[in-house]
């Protein structure tokens, strides 16, 4: 779009850039950069163009993208021009993605490139890699607690080991994920400890006051994020002898992005990674990035507009790489992260989907879909041009974030409910079997959250430590019920390292003096590589999982209805137990599936007439798509087993 105002800066932008810039043929640069300038121009102005400085910090934006974009491979590069004109890839049913921590897995980044195999076997296409850069021993919030942001850890390997691994992936055709820790630093960042010693240029990189009265102020409506082991949002630094603003543990100092110069450090450091081979960048804790006084801090309107400047920059110079939001809200808040008012996602292409992933797990501990239902009616449409990330478990916590309104209109009491969720999970419901840990309790309010594995969490650990065969084949029929719920929603579907073997808790890291108060690593497992082998074993728990799961991904990947363009619809049944939705191959009309999921530890019976008006089975042609087989039908009912589901097509 030409603007005058915006399109006059960059004229006197491109004619004050660096020579050495100058000197570089960057055509694909300078067309990307007027073509996304004037909204560039107009975020960084609403964000910024109050400062004396403004034109000399546009300046500096446009010549970081610049050099990064100079330095990018020549192989990335030809992959941003494939995407761009295929921007929708990413939409596809042939996505699958595994979640891992690469020391969990392997050993180190170079123990990961002998394991890729394994990821290939099973059908996995993309790999997000926990945090890697460099943290301080012992108080590093597994990995978030970044002291330097262009440095691998030793205890992972080194930058060469990542683009060994980057190389080999793209091989492979499989996908790189990385993360990139925006909200917060250690308190040992370079910028960190120049701030601690008196430099005022970096004490404006944070939150830093000589007294409690503003901090005090923000403290009336910020909630706490680790009220057990890290209650408040501020720290006295003695070093400093100033108050510093910690939302998360006491030694990460949340950055200030009202200074420019913090958005300019930060974005540099995405675009570094874009060019270590990162297919898709995870942004860590969006939500946060503004602070107000008078707010929750949390969902800022400047946050967005934060968002999409990165977004729009990243276009410029990366436009092949795509951003997960890493925001973990209340279900109306969540789609803001892909962008309001859009078409194509001009925030972050990714969201997780915890509404899902929380309400399947309420699903499970009730064997009641209403929850279910009524949950996700509250999920707003996501953008057509962006899509979810559907998990079961991940390297955090299960939050029990259901909005209270959708609680009571399933004819629950919400706190009751979430205590119920609370003593199940954990084992302290009398008829649980769950195998789970309370994490984040917080005494003031009753509120906690649940660590484990999927196999502990489903039953499966209470089940092989009584030797209950009938209780090991329910758990791995449930394990395979929430497979199939990913699989087939829309979206991504994103496994956790270990649950395809059926991984339970790990309960050394009590042993460990800097993880004893994080029930979190419970599930953040070391493989066992003994145990995986067993995979290729017919019969054992492991070969079970695993073979089911591969299957699971093979079918989805040939099922074009399983990409993500919208084409879902919940079907609202009478049986409580029962949970419907139909998947619509947008190319071919005709052509869809019917996705049935039994949460009751008895068979229950699917009315086809119910189904008949949003999805048409024709009389003896039914067939599960996973299975191969006919599903057993009386008349009109369709049978479905406990804990078990159909991909049906006619």
């Amino acid at each position: 779009m030409y603007e005058q105002v915006s399109h006059s800066l960059l004229n006197d932008i491109l004619i004050r850039l660096n020579p050495e810039i100058k000197q570089q043929q960057i055509r694909h640069f300078y067309t990307r950069l007027g073509a996304n300038f004037y909204s560039i121009h107009s975020l960084f102005q609403v964000l910024y163009g109050d400062r004396d400085d403004f034109e000399e910090q546009a300046q500096r934006l446009v010549e970081t993208m610049a050099r990064q974009y100079i330095v990018r491979s020549d192989q990335a590069k030809e992959t941003d021009l494939e995407r761009e004109k295929n921007h929708n890839w990413f939409l596809s049913q042939e996505w699958v993605g595994m979640a891992m921590y690469s020391d969990g897995f392997a050993g180190n980044l170079e123990g990961l490139i002998t394991k890729l195999h394994y990821i290939q076997e099973l059908g996995v296409n993309m790999i997000h890699i926990m945090p890697i850069l460099q943290c301080p021993i012992g108080k590093s919030d597994g990995g978030y607690a970044v002291s330097d942001f262009r440095k691998v850890d030793d205890r992972f390997g080194d930058l060469d080991s990542l683009n060994l691994l980057s190389e080999d992936l793209k091989k492979r055709d499989i996908l790189l994920t990385l993360d990139v820790i925006v909200n917060h630093t250690s308190n040992e960042h370079e910028w960190a400890k120049k701030a601690r010693q008196g430099d005022k240029k970096y004490q404006d990189y944070y939150y830093v006051f000589d007294n409690r009265e503003i901090p005090d102020m923000f403290e009336e409506n910020m909630p706490e994020v680790f009220p057990e082991t890290s209650p408040g949002n501020f720290t006295w630094d003695e070093e400093m002898q100033k108050w510093v603003m910690t939302v998360f543990n006491d030694y990460q100092m949340d950055l200030n992005y009202s200074n420019p110069a913090v958005f300019i450090e930060m974005l540099d450091i995405i675009l570094f990674w874009a060019n270590q081979g990162a297919d898709i960048i995870r942004l860590d804790a969006v939500a946060f990035l503004w602070k107000k006084i008078g707010s929750t801090c949390q969902n800022e309107r400047e946050a967005h507009l934060i968002l999409q400047l990165m977004k729009d920059c990243c276009q410029v110079t990366a436009p092949g790489v795509l951003f997960i939001a890493e925001a973990i809200v209340a279900p109306v808040e969540i789609t803001k992260y892909f962008g309001e008012d859009a078409i194509n996602a001009k925030e972050c292409e990714i969201a997780y989907n915890a509404t899902y992933m929380s309400l399947l797990w309420d699903a499970v501990a009730t064997k009641n879909t209403r929850l279910l239902y009524q949950g996700l009616k509250s999920i707003p449409d996501k953008l057509e041009g962006a899509t979810w990330l559907n998990y079961i478990r991940c390297h955090d916590d299960i939050g029990l974030g259901f909005d209270d309104a959708d609680i009571q209109a399933v004819g629950f009491e919400p706190a009751k409910h979430r205590r119920f969720l609370i003593d199940y999970y954990t084992g302290v419901y009398k008829d649980s079997i769950a195998r789970g840990l309370p994490f984040g309790q917080n005494d003031k309010t009753g509120d906690a959250r649940i660590s484990g594995s999927l196999a502990s969490l489903i039953g499966l650990q209470a089940a092989l430590e009584s030797a209950d065969q009938d209780g090991i084949d329910k758990a791995v029929h449930h394990i395979l019920l929430l497979n199939s719920m990913i699989m087939s929603f829309g979206g991504i579907p994103l496994l956790y390292y270990g649950d395809e073997i059926g991984s339970l808790n790990d309960c050394t890291y009590l042993n460990d003096e800097n993880k004893a108060n994080d029930s979190r690593w419970a599930h953040r497992p070391t493989i066992d590589w003994e145990k995986a082998e067993l995979r290729h074993q017919p019969g054992t728990v492991e070969h079970r999982i695993f073979s089911a799961v591969k299957k699971m991904i093979a079918v989805r990947k040939e099922i074009s209805a399983f990409s993500d363009f919208n084409n879902r619809e919940l079907i609202q049944l009478d049986n409580p137990h029962l949970f419907a939705f139909s998947r619509f191959d947008l190319q071919r009309s005709s052509s869809g599936v019917l996705v049935v999921g039994n949460f009751d530890s008895r068979p229950q019976y699917l009315d086809l007439n119910v189904v008949s008006q949003t999805f048409k089975i024709q009389q003896g042609q039914i067939k599960d798509l996973f299975s191969g087989s006919t599903p057993a039908l009386f008349k009109d009912q369709l049978v479905v087993p406990p804990y078990h589901f159909y991909w049906l097509s006619d």
